[in-house]
């Protein structure tokens, strides 16, 4: 990403109309066209340069979010770094109308390679990829099988038979377009199109090969190794450069796109980067304490409980959850406490059981008397 302003960049005021920005960019993509100056790499990066400001300032969406926020304004939008020649001639080349360079140039000759045989980039692949709590905690590596295009062995990627070779398209004459004028009340209309022959490569096939039947590519499977790092959640996703569909006519692959799912675990639920778990205790582990050995995710914990503990109650073990995504801190793992009432008492725990109703300890609020009536109903419930 270029660091300089992109109205810098350009040449422009911050106040400038489309047509300016427009204007000032196709002078500068004259300028600095590397066909106008071959193997200088200064002139390549000032031509990319300004395809990155032209493609945010010409945009309204982007252009305000740039004026408003700066560069970082730009984050998750589908704006990105130029690279490639082919990419600038692809998004901009025919953004004056035909074409910003066809009057320097010459007409199409001069981007024709660059453009229309540049190939077909292949489409990405997404998939689904099941992990457990254990493996988002500690990460993991996974080994995939995907089904994508790969290119056909017998033509090498080209589609024609072997001994045959591709011929220039009767339609377009190689251009990779057709053009119709049409006459109207203000003037010649001039309308492109892809051609529909050749599909805009400027060259068809003369004999088809006969295992890919001119696509240039055949089904394929791949075993794929991909490294999931601690603490992803579902909806993350994962590229991997260059493993989806291969392109066509020398086109570059498309990406592999992993997407996280969670599974659900047995025992434990996500709260973010925290761990719950349910802990049922009886009544009497509540009331007078106790030491407990509890499951914790990869291992297992000994937890005291200390006296009377209320339902419903929680504790934290600090640092025992799910790690922070590219970070060394870790959530908590929180015990919530569930007391367990009896379904069936026996005679002499029913009598232990109302013998307690008259203890102090076991009134509320200072009233025995109400500490009875409860204990009264739970033992009727009983009966």
């Amino acid at each position: 990403m270029s660091q300089r302003d992109f109205y810098e960049v350009l040449g422009v005021s911050r106040s400038a109309s489309l047509d300016e920005i427009k204007s000032s960019y196709g002078k500068m993509a004259m300028q600095f066209h590397p066909d106008r100056n071959p193997g200088d790499k200064e002139s390549e990066d000032k031509f990319k340069e300004a395809a990155e400001a032209y493609e945010v300032l010409s945009d309204e969406n982007k252009k305000a979010k740039y004026d408003r926020y700066g560069f970082d304004g730009l984050r998750g939008t589908d704006y990105h770094q130029y690279t490639n020649m082919n990419d600038i001639f692809s998004s901009f080349g025919d953004v004056f109308g035909g074409s910003i360079f066809e009057d320097f140039f010459g007409g199409s000759s001069a981007r024709g390679g660059r453009h229309r045989y540049a190939g077909e980039a292949g489409s990405d692949i997404k998939i689904k990829l099941p992990l457990t709590m254990e493996e988002v905690c500690t990460g993991a590596r996974k080994s995939i099988k995907i089904k994508r295009l790969v290119v056909c062995d017998s033509c090498h990627g080209t589609g024609a038979k072997s001994g045959s070779s591709k011929k220039t398209c009767h339609t377009c004459n190689g251009a990779g377009e057709v053009r119709q004028v049409q006459r109207s009340i203000f003037g010649q209309m001039v309308n492109i199109s892809v051609c529909p022959t050749c599909r805009g490569e400027g060259q068809i096939i003369a004999e088809k090969c006969e295992t890919c039947r001119g696509d240039g590519r055949v089904h394929g499977e791949d075993k794929i190794e991909i490294n999931i790092p601690p603490g992803v959640e579902s909806g993350n996703y994962i590229p991997v450069s260059n493993k989806g569909n291969s392109g066509k006519n020398g086109g570059p692959d498309g990406n592999l796109i992993v997407i996280i799912e969670e599974k659900k675990h047995d025992l434990f639920l996500r709260d973010g980067n925290n761990i719950i778990y349910s802990l049922s205790i009886t009544f009497p582990q509540a009331a007078i304490g106790d030491e407990v050995e509890i499951p914790i995710i990869n291992g297992k914990h000994k937890l005291k409980i200390e006296p009377g503990t209320q339902p419903g109650s929680y504790i934290s073990l600090r640092g025992k959850g799910i790690p922070f995504l590219n970070s060394n801190t870790k959530g908590d793992f929180i015990v919530k406490f569930n007391v367990s009432v009896p379904s069936k008492l026996t005679s002499r725990e029913k009598e232990l059981l109302m013998e307690l109703a008259d203890s102090d300890n076991f009134s509320i609020n200072g009233n025995s008397k109400k500490g009875k009536d409860i204990l009264n109903k739970i033992k009727d419930a009983f009966l």
